[in-house]
């Protein structure tokens, strides 16, 4: 864990960090937790890596490196303002921390004898090497390296090779900076031989052995793979209104639009940015925004306008996080299920799914475009903070072979000599959509009822034929999208539990079930429900019916996919793991509800860990 206050560097070394470990042959995952204000306060990254694929995080730190005295005793108790604990009491036994030795932390002040405890003069050991280049050390200057020591000992305390690391740094700094690679090599070579004296023949517990052999993967946060997976989709046209996490999807396209077909806007508020994803897809290019809740909350005219008006779109994925209101807005949840089912006043088909996982939410953000062409309807796909922020290593994010469906499209040869309408009543309820520019294809559409031909109209005959002309894709869209994509059931049929979630639970549920089964002789498998509106409700009955238990886990409060699946089947789970904190699943905690609730009778786990 490398942990410190905003803009000290926590990033960067992280970053670095779990390049390093990743391009040596082993799985990284991380992710990262941040106060709510712009600049200044306790930030924190999580790294884990092993030899085996990992998605998701543990409890425990096994070295924890500080840029900060708050990074390992929290904020003074009489502060009230955005305080925490630190993350000291998460150091194990055995465990190691490094911390500048100006702070003043000596084994005794720490409290704790069964630490080992590094503490370096970080601004001395960054002016020694940026001297034995010959340069006047200047503190405003160099400081900024002082993030490296931390790094440097790190390396030493795990016995990796910091020359894994520098081609690294050489990456990060612009063309103009490389004169400051040499230095930062002698700042983490130095910290390394610091932290190797301090360490002695004794070494450390916990050592990284690189995997060479394995073959390149990728190493990608989750607002990257979304962002990339619309690119790959054909997403011609991407609206945003800033706002945590979402925006890091845009910013990171935004960087591409240069070199993509691609063009980003921030618009002036999410109701502008919703309703020119919205005309966008009506005239023919595939269209997306990328919101939070309190984006989405003003989106919800533009979300009935896409339906009624049967645009062909848009696409629109919704990172959740704390709330109600502006809530815990750098934090995790899964609080807006049941709004995105119900994004809008009247009734009306669109489609909501939710990927578990990194390469599902590029794959979902694909088949969303499609849906949305296909089906003509907006597509929101669920995300969260977790897959936003969060850095997964993948073989590859699945989307090669993924084919691009633009549904069915309005050509002058379908009519013949009728005019074309826009709203025609078919079998599938579909009707074909002209793109703009088609000779003949010209229409009109409107957010009243209306006709065939697009024209207003509030005839009873009328209002009951395209009321369910639209209501009968859902219907459709359940016969059509495959089951394997709809929801998927892993591991054995006949497992002793079965852990009924949706979204980036599956991350800590799938790292938990291994530790589980590794440790016992319980089975779980773990039913992993993707497409939330239309509902698979049959499928999802029968599953739940044969069940041995159940044990439904959601990061929210009042276990919402829980909720549906009894208004869908009838079906009450009892037993939950509910987790309301702001902070995702670790895999302990899925690990700890398991035992809780494999052998013992029902409770109700409200896990309540983090920081």
């Amino acid at each position: 864990m490398v942990g410190g206050p905003a803009g000290s560097g926590v990033n960067p070394a992280s970053e670095i960090f779990m390049k390093a470990c990743s391009r040596a042959g082993l799985f990284v995952f991380t992710n990262v937790e941040y106060h709510s204000n712009i600049h200044g306060r306790h930030i924190f990254f999580r790294i884990r890596t092993a030899d085996e694929p990992i998605t998701s995080h543990v409890e425990r730190v096994d070295v924890l490196l500080a840029l900060d005295s708050e990074t390992i005793y929290g904020t003074d108790p009489h502060q009230d303002y955005q305080s925490h604990k630190g993350h000291l009491h998460e150091v194990v036994p055995g465990g190691a921390i490094v911390v500048d030795a100006k702070v003043g932390i000596t084994t005794e002040t720490l409290g704790r004898d069964d630490v080992r405890l590094l503490s370096l003069p970080y601004d001395d050991i960054v002016r020694s090497a940026v001297e034995e280049h010959g340069l006047e050390y200047n503190a405003r200057r160099h400081a900024v390296m002082a993030n490296m020591v931390p790094l440097g000992a790190c390396c030493a305390l795990l016995d990796f090779d910091v020359d894994r690391v520098i081609p690294i740094v050489a990456e990060r700094l612009p063309e103009r900076h490389q004169n400051l690679v040499p230095i930062n090599r002698s700042v983490l070579q130095h910290a390394w031989e610091a932290a190797h004296d301090i360490l002695g023949d004794a070494g450390f517990s916990q050592t990284l052995h690189p995997c060479d052999d394995q073959p390149a993967r990728m190493l990608v946060a989750g607002h990257e793979a979304i962002g990339i997976a619309k690119l790959h989709a054909g997403c011609a046209f991407q609206t945003y209104y800033p706002i945590a996490p979402a925006s890091d999807e845009s910013v990171y396209l935004e960087a591409l639009q240069a070199d993509w077909p691609i063009v980003v806007l921030q618009a002036e508020d999410e109701v502008a940015s919703m309703n020119m994803a919205v005309g966008a897809a009506h005239a023919g290019v595939r269209a997306s925004t990328s919101t939070a809740g309190p984006g989405f909350t003003l989106m919800a005219e533009g979300m009935g306008f896409a339906s009624i008006t049967e645009a062909p779109g848009p696409v629109v994925v919704l990172y959740q996080r704390g709330g109600p209101s502006t809530g815990l807005p750098t934090r995790n949840s899964q609080q807006d299920l049941r709004f995105a089912l119900q994004p809008a006043h009247g009734e009306f088909p669109h489609i909501v799914v939710a990927p578990g996982d990194v390469e599902e939410a590029a794959q979902y953000t694909h088949l969303a475009f499609n849906w949305g062409d296909r089906y003509q309807v907006p597509v929101v796909v669920l995300a969260d903070k977790f897959i936003a922020n969060s850095h997964f290593t993948v073989d590859s994010l699945g989307l090669k072979g993924l084919p691009v469906d633009r549904g069915a499209v309005w050509t002058g040869d379908v009519n013949g000599a009728e005019p074309y309408r826009r709203h025609q009543l078919t079998a599938s309820g579909v009707s074909p959509r002209a793109v703009p520019g088609t000779p003949g294809g010209e229409f009109v559409t409107t957010s009243d009822e209306h006709t065939e031909r697009g024209r207003i109209e509030e005839d009873i005959d009328n209002r009951i034929e395209q009321m369910d002309k639209r209501m009968q894709k859902l219907d459709i869209m359940l016969d059509e999208i495959p089951e394997s994509q709809q929801f998927t059931l892993h591991g054995s049929d006949d497992a002793d539990l079965t852990i009924v979630s949706w979204g980036s639970t599956r991350c800590p549920i799938r790292d938990a079930i291994r530790q589980i089964e590794r440790e016992s002789d319980i089975t779980v498998n773990n039913l992993q429900i993707r497409l939330l509106r239309p509902f698979p409700a049959e499928a999802v009955r029968e599953i739940l019916e044969r069940a041995n238990r159940l044990l439904l886990l959601e990061d929210n409060y009042a276990g919402q996919l829980g909720l549906l699946i009894a208004e869908q089947t009838g079906i009450q789970i009892e037993e939950k793991a509910l987790k309301y904190t702001g902070r995702p699943f670790s895999q302990d905690e899925v690990a700890e509800a398991i035992r809780r609730q494999a052998p013992m009778p029902a409770a109700v786990a409200a896990a309540a860990h983090g920081s």
